[in-house]
C-alpha cells in the first residue's frame, strides 16, 4: 500500500509533468522533428518521454531543466524502437546508427530568434510544395496542438478531411525530403503569406474558442502574437506587422469580453476602462508604420478597422462610416464571405438595421455561409432591432445549431428567449 507521503509525491510529479506539457509540449515536439527529421517518430518518442517523465520524476524530482530531459530521453526512446523494429526492417538498424552519429543530444539549446525551431517548422510545414489548406491544418496541428475538430471547424470543413490533409502533408515532406529550417531571406517573402494566414488561425482560437467551456484560449493567442513578434523581427515586411497589429488591438479588449462568471460581453457593451492600452497604443503605432509603406494588404486593413474601434471611448462614439470605408477597402483585396458579412454588420451600424439585413441575407443567399453560425447570429440580431420576432426565433435557433462554445450557446439561448 502506497503511504500518504508517497501518494502526495506521485501527485506532484503528474502535476508538473501537466504543467510541463501545457507549457513546453510543443516546443518539445519541433525540436524533434527537427533531430528526428521525422513528425511520426518524433511524437511518438515525445509521448513515451512524458510517459517516463510520470515514473522517473516521482523517484528522483522534477530536473532543473524539464524540456532538455524530454528532448534528451525522447531521442534516446526513438532510438531504442528504431532498434527494436530493426528485427523486421534492417534499414531501420542504419536510421538508428545516424540518430547516433549526427544527432547532438544537446542540439535544441541553440539560441532563439531566427532559430527557433518552432519558427523553423512552421515554414516547414507551410512549404510551397504543399497545398495551402494541408500548409495550414499541419501548421495548426503539429506546432501549435489543435485536434483535427478544433481544425475542421476553423476551417468550416470535416474532421475527417483535415486528418486526411494532414496525413498527406506529412507523406510530401517526408517523400520530398523537404528540409526542416527557415528558407533563406530572398525565399521569405515568397513564403509570407501563408505563415501570415497560419499565425491569424491560431490566434482566432485563442480569442474566440471555437468549443467548449471557455470563451477564450489565453495560451494559443499568445503563441500566435509571440510568433508575429518573432516573425516581425525576422522579416518587419508591412503585412507581418500589421498582423501583429491586429492581434494586439483584439487582444487588448480580452479582459472585458466576458463577464466574472464567464458570460459574453459584446463590443458594444464592454467596459472600456478594461481594455489594455499598453497593447492599444503598440497596436495602433504598428498600423501607422504598416499603412506609411504603402505595401499593406488586409491584416493591416483589419487592423485599421479595430483602431478605429479602440480610438471610440464610448460604443456611440465609432466612427463607422471610416470602418465602412475601410471595409471598402479591405474588399478589394479580399472578398471572402466572412469579410463581406463584418462589412454588412458595419453598414448595419451606421445605415440601420434594414441596410444590414438586406446584405446578410444575400450573403446567406449564397449557401457560402450556411454553415457558419456567427452570420445566423447577425440575422437574428437585425431581425431582432427591426421587431421581426418569428425570423429572428428561427436565426438565433440555427445558430444555436451550429455552435460549439458554451459561453456563446448561453448568449443565444438568452437572446431567443427574449423574441419568444
Amino acid at each position: 500500500m502506497n503511504s500518504p507521503e508517497g501518494e502526495g509525491t506521485a501527485d506532484r510529479a503528474r502535476q508538473a509533468v501537466d504543467a510541463v506539457y501545457r507549457s513546453d509540449s510543443r516546443r518539445v515536439l519541433a525540436t524533434l522533428i527537427r533531430l528526428l527529421g521525422d513528425f511520426d517518430r518524433a511524437e511518438e518518442a515525445m509521448h513515451e518521454a512524458f510517459a517516463a517523465a510520470v515514473e522517473q520524476w516521482e523517484r528522483e524530482g522534477v530536473p532543473a531543466n524539464p524540456r532538455a530531459w524530454l528532448v534528451s530521453t525522447a531521442r534516446f526512446k526513438a532510438i531504442d524502437a528504431l532498434r527494436r523494429r530493426a528485427r523486421f526492417d534492417a534499414s531501420l538498424a542504419e536510421i538508428a546508427a545516424e540518430y547516433e552519429r549526427t544527432t547532438d543530444p544537446v542540439a535544441w539549446q541553440e539560441a532563439d530568434g531566427v532559430e527557433d525551431d518552432r519558427l523553423r517548422l512552421i515554414f516547414t510545414c507551410c512549404h510551397p510544395a504543399l497545398p495551402p489548406d494541408a500548409q495550414v491544418a499541419l501548421t495548426l496541428r503539429e506546432v501549435c496542438g489543435l485536434t483535427t475538430e478544433e481544425i475542421a471547424r476553423a476551417f468550416l470543413t470535416g474532421a475527417s478531411t483535415v486528418a486526411q490533409r494532414i496525413v498527406r502533408a506529412k507523406s510530401k515532406i517526408r517523400d520530398a525530403h523537404i528540409p526542416y529550417q527557415v528558407p533563406s531571406r530572398a525565399d521569405l517573402p515568397d513564403r509570407l503569406d501563408v505563415v501570415l494566414h497560419v499565425i491569424y488561425l491560431v490566434f482566432n482560437e485563442g480569442y474566440s474558442a471555437s468549443s467548449g467551456a471557455l470563451l477564450t484560449r489565453r495560451d494559443l493567442s499568445g503563441e500566435a502574437i509571440r510568433l508575429a513578434r518573432m516573425l516581425v523581427e525576422l522579416l518587419p515586411e508591412p503585412e507581418a506587422i500589421g498582423l501583429l497589429a491586429l492581434m494586439l488591438l483584439h487582444e487588448s479588449r480580452r479582459a472585458a469580453r466576458s463577464s466574472a462568471d464567464g458570460e459574453l460581453i459584446l463590443l458594444d457593451h464592454q467596459d472600456r476602462s478594461l481594455w489594455d492600452r499598453a497593447q492599444i497604443a503598440e497596436g495602433s503605432s504598428l498600423v501607422r508604420r504598416a499603412l506609411v509603406s504603402r505595401r499593406f494588404g488586409r491584416f493591416t486593413l483589419q487592423a485599421a478597422i479595430a483602431a478605429v474601434h479602440a480610438d471610440a471611448a464610448r460604443a456611440a462614439d465609432t466612427d463607422w462610416n471610416e470602418i465602412v470605408e475601410l471595409y471598402n477597402l479591405l474588399l478589394q483585396i479580399d472578398s471572402s464571405p466572412v469579410i463581406q458579412l463584418n462589412r454588412a454588420a458595419a453598414v448595419a451600424m451606421r445605415d440601420g438595421p434594414k441596410a444590414g439585413l438586406a446584405l446578410v441575407d444575400a450573403l446567406l443567399a449564397t449557401g457560402d455561409l450556411d454553415g457558419y453560425h456567427l452570420a445566423h447570429s447577425a440575422r437574428a440580431d437585425l431581425c431582432r432591432r427591426l421587431g421581426r420576432s418569428a425570423d429572428a426565433r428561427a436565426s438565433y435557433e440555427r445558430a444555436l445549431q451550429l455552435t460549439r462554445q458554451e459561453p456563446e450557446r448561453r448568449f443565444l439561448e438568452k437572446r431567443l428567449r427574449e423574441v419568444q
